[in-house]
């Protein structure tokens, strides 16, 4: 199979990680239970990780560096823990669901506003118009790094100053950048990382975090075990444990540790280099082969500029298409079954983005490419989407 899901989930995972996974399968325990070898050994394991994940994002203090199941639980955690009954929130058109259903129920439960930076049909927001939106009760800009459906990539360390200009969080959904394209907190002004380990991280799934600022204060979103001052009725204050109720599941940590060990020898430079050209070659074929759309900004000059530069700096290796007429699901279902290709059809958990694509009748097909992935890979992906194109 020519596996070119990537932005759902990385299925091919580096040697280094899966052997992680089965060795702490067989020797660590449950962390702060205990003081038994197995117990310390996952305490080792995962404040190791700890500090290996602030050093990879440019978080300060790694007590702000909270490990959670995936990049939606860490999303609803830093949501419902920041945003108050009353408060008003920016986001943006290209957000998935895992930012705008937390949101909504806020809306709902809350009464927490929201304005939306509008996407034009390449799917550009404009910065200008974001900071425009600001009000007297504006709490916190929340948005994705790269979206999910277009591999279009905002400019993080240019909305942070916008944030930080008027005293305002930001917070940030890198489900699609952690791992391929670099990341500093402090740098880029975010007060709040939110990440998945499956993805770019190449970690196990089932494991993913946040990365929090030292200073700004999250309230649980849930209470429990935590091994430390049982005695409490409430949940301990002190960071990280505030946040990690419950048993920690250090045998995928384990294997997302050694992934980012594995990332940091590669490069992240190198890692993005590659995977852009593999979503370049593949799209500069797209746009030239009668019958396919090609969707999102891919350096366009009539309309705003995401970010400064080369375009594809700032992109994920992700291409959207449709081919004629079709609707997406049936050329992701020939694709898989006649050519062996896997792709993602249909609306992504992205539906404002679709919208603003105009493509909510027939969704779309993502093609999103890994460092896995070979120029052969994209080569074959390129021959089965003509031949489609060509069949009337």
């Amino acid at each position: 199979m020519i596996y070119l899901d990537n932005a759902a989930t990385t299925l091919h995972k580096p040697d280094c990680v899966i052997d992680a996974v089965c060795t702490a399968m067989h020797t660590i325990g449950n962390s702060a239970r205990g003081v038994h070898g197995g117990s310390l050994d996952a305490a080792r394991t995962i404040y190791e990780a700890r500090l290996k994940t602030a050093r990879f994002f440019g978080c300060p203090d790694e007590t702000g560096v909270v490990f959670t199941s995936n990049v939606t639980e860490s999303l609803n955690i830093v949501i419902n823990g920041l945003i108050d009954e009353g408060d008003h929130v920016i986001t943006t058109d290209l957000e998935h669901n895992s930012v705008l259903r937390p949101l909504y129920r806020l809306e709902n439960e809350r009464g927490v506003s929201l304005s939306f930076a509008r996407a034009d049909n390449c799917g550009r927001i404009n910065y200008s118009e974001m900071e425009n939106l600001i009000r007297k009760d504006t709490k916190a800009i929340v948005t994705t790094h790269v979206s999910n459906l277009t591999g279009n990539g905002l400019d993080v360390a240019r909305i942070g100053q916008i944030a930080h200009k008027h005293g305002l969080l930001y917070i940030v959904d890198a489900a699609q950048s952690a791992g391929s394209i670099p990341i500093d907190m402090e740098r880029d002004k975010i007060d709040v990382l939110c990440f998945t380990g499956h993805k770019g991280l190449y970690g196990p799934q089932g494991t993913g975090g946040i990365c929090v600022m030292p200073g700004i204060s999250v309230r649980p979103f849930k209470v429990g075990g935590t091994g430390v001052q049982s005695y409490l009725k409430t949940q301990p204050v002190e960071m990280p444990v505030r946040l990690e109720a419950g048993t920690m599941n250090a045998h995928g940590i384990a294997g997302l540790s050694t992934a980012i060990d594995y990332i940091n020898r590669v490069g992240v430079g190198a890692i993005h280099e590659h995977e852009a050209n593999l979503a370049r070659r593949f799209y500069e074929a797209m746009r030239e082969t009668e019958g396919v759309t090609v969707y999102g900004d891919f350096g366009q000059e009539d309309g705003p500029r995401q970010c400064a530069g080369d375009p594809w700096k700032a992109r994920g290796a992700i291409v959207a298409v449709n081919v004629r007429d079709y609707d997406s699901a049936e050329v992701a279902d020939i694709l898989a079954m006649d050519y062996d290709i896997a792709t993602r059809a249909g609306a992504h958990c992205a539906p404002r983005m679709h919208e603003a694509l105009g493509t909510t009748d027939r969704g779309a097909v993502r093609f999103s490419f890994s460092y896995f992935n070979t120029e052969e890979e994209v080569d074959s992906a390129i021959a089965a989407v003509r031949e489609l194109a060509q069949t009337n």
